[in-house]
């Protein structure tokens, strides 16, 4: 099984954040280092709260010696009653719809995944790799540490960037300021039409996972998702089940990952949003991503998130948090919406927000939606 070892070495770039720079030697000095200042040596390092070059050389000496490291988001830290012998990687799901749930991952079920990402990805050692969020989200965690693996250079700079991690709506804004861009990596939440054009002229690649399983499915736009050599699906009631060889410690071996999902022939997958997204109206489903990809292609809307509320007669009603353009009413979308929507998926509640709750990773913090709305 595999282990994680830097791909570059001497003069190569390596690291290039918050203005800080490595050579992939300087890189190997300064994580031998940090081995050496561990005095006594530690069975857990912690990077959560490292700035992200000292988080990533962390992460490494964690590796090279062979000990566990904790990435989490120091601001919503889980409960951990213990560290499994195996582990590498101390993480934590995203909180979507709640507390973040406590993770630990060996080194292998990320690393073993690394051939077949690079093959999908094109990522080598001639590209600089940015990344556009916080290392606690597993997403841009996991991207850093492919990079490094593959000998390329890790970097916060659009100017420099070849690839780019982001999540879509990232996305847009990061394409206005990297002119060398050649390949874009969306995952989080699914590619919306708006980040599609907006990448007009850049490889788009796309893929599905989640932190329990990390890599299930991959594709190349505009090619269908298709699962990875290795890992099986099955839809069982409507919901997605997964068998990875990338799962986390202590995950069963079919996981149920909470997806609204389809499969298809050859290997084909469809997601259609999480099973909590299920808003049930009167009989019918609707799927809040659904709802909420429509409702950001109206005039005036920046970004929107939906939620259900129980209903006497109908089971759920859909309520609807919108962030608006300036100058814009809730009044002018509602009437808006209601040409472009179902009966049924059509809010009954609005509410207009500064910004909708989204977690590091982008998608949308549904238990603190919830709170706001309900």
């Amino acid at each position: 099984m595999g282990s994680f070892e830097l791909g570059g070495a001497g003069d190569l770039p390596a690291i290039d954040f918050d203005g800080r720079t490595y050579t992939y030697g300087q890189l190997d000095a300064a994580i031998q280092e940090w081995i050496d200042q561990q005095a006594p040596p530690s069975r857990v390092y912690d990077a959560s709260t490292l700035a992200a070059a000292d988080a990533l050389i962390c992460v490494c000496a964690a590796a090279r010696r062979g000990v566990a490291v904790v990435v989490e988001n120091p601001d919503a830290r889980p409960l951990r009653p213990s560290v499994p012998p195996s582990a590498f990687l101390l993480v934590a799901t995203s909180g979507s719809t709640g507390r973040p749930r406590p993770l630990a991952r060996t080194a292998a079920s990320w690393v073993d995944s690394f051939p077949a990402f690079t093959t999908i990805t094109g990522v080598d050692a001639t590209d600089c790799v940015l990344i556009t969020g916080p290392l606690h989200a597993t997403m841009h965690l996991f991207g850093a540490l492919h990079a490094l693996w593959a000998g390329a250079c890790v970097t916060d700079n659009p100017a420099k960037a070849t690839v780019v991690h982001a999540v879509p709506a990232v996305l847009r804004d990061v394409l206005r300021t990297a002119p060398k861009l050649r390949t874009a990596i969306v995952a989080g939440i699914a590619l919306d039409d708006g980040a599609r054009s907006a990448a007009d002229g850049i490889e788009l690649i796309e893929y599905y996972g989640s932190a329990e399983v990390s890599l299930v499915a991959a594709r190349r736009v505009p090619e269908p998702l298709r699962l990875l050599e290795g890992v099986d699906a099955e839809v069982r009631d409507g919901l997605l089940y997964v068998r990875s060889p990338y799962r986390v410690i202590g995950t069963p071996e079919w996981f149920g990952v909470g997806d609204l999902a389809e499969l298809g022939e050859n290997r084909e997958l469809t997601v259609r949003g999480r099973g909590e997204c299920a808003i049930n109206v009167g009989g019918t489903t609707v799927v809040a991503e659904d709802v909420e990809r429509i409702l950001e292609t109206l005039d005036g809307v920046a970004s929107a998130a939906v939620v259900g509320s129980p209903h006497a007669v109908f089971g759920e009603t859909v309520l609807a948090a919108v962030q608006l353009d300036s100058g814009v009413g809730i009044d002018e979308v509602r009437s808006r919406a209601r040409r472009v929507l179902t009966r049924e998926a059509m809010p009954r509640r609005w509410v207009s927000v500064a910004a909708v709750p989204r977690t590091a990773n982008g998608k949308v913090a549904r238990g603190r939606l919830k709170d706001l709305l309900t």
